[in-house]
């Protein structure tokens, strides 16, 4: 089974990488860049690169480090997408936010495969959940309120997922999400955050997740 890890940035990166390395498995694994359009763009451009050539790809995995939604995720938790939503794809009315499917378009949530969501879980500790991808890191408590009074299943929030799914649902690709919580979602506060402990965290989970990946077949759990 061919597998593509996509992070935002390369400390990330690398952080799956080594965890691969050490367990002998080959994946690929590319820093496709901050934030929702530049994860699309990058992770589409290596699928269709992969189809073109005659070897698409298996299985497409958003990795990396995250804001946790306390107390349910905790800093140096793990937590795996059981959906990937765009938090603020929509408008904002005088009622409030609508998400963009209800204003009659588009679609705001890619629901990863049930069975592999808790192969991971099992494997990795990871809990699930729902990931929020937003295009604006939270950074107060009414926010992250509000984020979570919208999506009460929310336990992390970062910038890449919905992208990455984005262009794996394009190829009729399942698409999984992995993260490591290196802070809590609220009020920006870069003292607390850990995001040493977060990529080793990363690394273990991945060391963990290879074994699973290895022994699942996507054709089986469409």
């Amino acid at each position: 089974m061919r597998i593509l890890v996509a992070t935002a940035v390369p400390a990330e990166r690398d952080a799956v990488a080594r965890a691969f390395a050490e367990s002998g498995r080959e994946v690929e694994v590319l820093a496709a860049g901050v934030g929702p359009a530049r994860a699309a763009a990058t992770t589409a451009t290596a699928l269709t690169r992969a189809a073109l050539e005659g070897a698409p790809y298996d299985l497409v995995v958003s990795a990396g480090i995250a804001g946790g939604f306390a107390p349910d995720a905790p800093v140096g938790s793990l937590v795996v997408a059981d959906e990937i939503t765009a938090a603020d794809l929509g408008a904002e009315t005088a009622d409030g936010f609508l998400p963009v499917t209800e204003l009659g378009f588009g679609t705001v949530t890619h629901r990863p495969p049930e069975v592999l969501v808790r192969e991971v879980a099992a494997a990795t500790g990871a809990r699930p959940g729902a990931v929020l991808t937003v295009s604006t890191v939270t950074g107060t408590a009414a926010r992250a309120t509000a984020l979570r009074e919208l999506h009460p299943t929310a336990l992390a929030e970062a910038m890449e997922g919905f992208g990455v799914a984005e262009a794996a649902a394009a190829h009729r690709t399942p698409v999984l999400e992995l993260r490591a919580v290196s802070n809590p979602v609220g009020p920006r506060d870069r003292a607390a955050w850990r995001i040493g402990e977060a990529l080793a965290a990363l690394t273990e989970a991945f060391g963990k997740l290879a074994p699973v990946l290895k022994g699942w077949n996507p054709h089986d759990h469409r």
